[in-house]
């Protein structure tokens, strides 16, 4: 029987599920940000700012939808300037439309940059008391699993920025995705296209998604290779640009993370997984055990290609990369869950 693991039915819509603007450190307003990735096929924003949930309602139209996001930040503290310490970023973006609560706010810390001149218009539940950030594997999982609990959809953010190592990330347990790769983060010179991450997580037991981001400020000039926008998206299958109908989509993994070419479908049919996308020089299958396969055009291009999938795989991603070296990654496929259903 074949199964679709990317829906067959719906149409593809473009996100940045991280973005910066003037409501904290970035450059461009809202209604800039959003002009500019319309022009280049975007359909959706998170918009992202740090530490305070500022809705963009005003924005959505029939061609766009704003996602209500923030970011918050967990530093470690031991006196030393920032560019030494290690740091935890989490990115949660609300499930529901109406739901602008932010979890985990302290009415008195952690605003910096312009967020300061937004607390007063952030909402939170008066009956919580003040939620104090500490650097540690307990409080980061407290606080991705307070953010599910809220309703969110919670990614793990640019583990080589933040100069985490496999001693933490592999103790973080609550997000539904991590970020295989972030644009600014790349452009500014850190080794944040990080696939081999997501298979650590995924081999120690952790189901969850991959996404690329731009984690875009546009500090520098777009015409050079710092602008750090349009660099990673994730491509969104669902029947039509509403609030739920997206976001469901994210729940359910009903997309694929690129920083160039398309994936088109994705499909399992005995015993093989299968995948069709633009023309490209290499499709890779990664699996949770020491196999894997690699397909190439030797010279030539490729369209599609499959590979079996054993109980022993434990699960199967998929990267296909194009003539510039550009990747696109498939989120993982439990073999369990493929097999059971076969």
């Amino acid at each position: 029987m074949k199964k679709y693991l990317i829906p067959e039915n719906g149409q593809f819509f473009k996100a940045n599920l991280h973005c910066h603007s003037t409501v904290s450190d970035g450059k461009l307003t809202p209604e800039e940000l959003k002009k500019i990735y319309m022009e280049k096929g975007y359909s959706i924003i998170a918009y992202t700012d740090h530490d305070v949930l500022i809705p963009h309602p005003e924005l959505a139209d029939e061609n766009f939808l704003p996602l209500n996001a923030f970011e918050i930040e967990i530093n470690e503290e031991t006196g030393e300037p920032f560019s030494q310490i290690k740091t935890c970023h989490i990115c949660m973006i609300a499930l529901e439309p109406d739901n602008i609560t932010q979890p985990c706010w302290h009415r008195n810390k952690y605003q910096f940059g312009n967020a300061e001149n937004y607390r007063d218009q952030v909402k939170f539940d008066e009956n919580e008391p003040d939620y104090e950030r500490v650097y540690t594997p307990e409080c980061i999982c407290d606080i991705m699993q307070r953010g599910r609990g809220a309703g969110f959809f919670v990614t793990y953010n640019h583990p080589a920025w933040s100069l985490e190592e496999y001693p933490q990330y592999m103790n973080y347990h609550g997000m539904h995705a991590m970020e295989i790769s972030n644009t600014g983060c790349v452009v500014g010179g850190w080794e944040d296209y990080c696939p081999h991450i997501y298979d650590d997580m995924l081999r120690g037991g952790e189901k969850i998604f991959c996404v690329s981001t731009d984690d875009n400020h546009n500090g520098d000039d777009p015409n050079t290779g710092n602008w750090d926008s349009f660099g990673g998206w994730v491509m969104i299958k669902a029947e039509k640009l509403d609030y739920r109908t997206i976001t469901k989509a994210l729940e359910d993994g009903h997309f694929y993370a690129s920083q160039g070419p398309a994936i088109h479908s994705v499909w399992f049919e005995d015993g093989e997984i299968h995948v069709e996308c633009d023309p490209v020089e290499n499709i890779k299958f990664y699996y949770g055990n020491r196999a894997g396969k690699g397909v190439f055009a030797d010279g030539k291009t490729l369209t599609h290609a499959s590979a079996k999938v054993s109980p022993e795989n434990r699960y199967v991603r998929i990267t296909v990369t194009d003539s510039k070296g550009r990747p696109a990654n498939t989120s993982a496929y439990w073999a369990a869950d493929l097999l059971k259903e076969d």
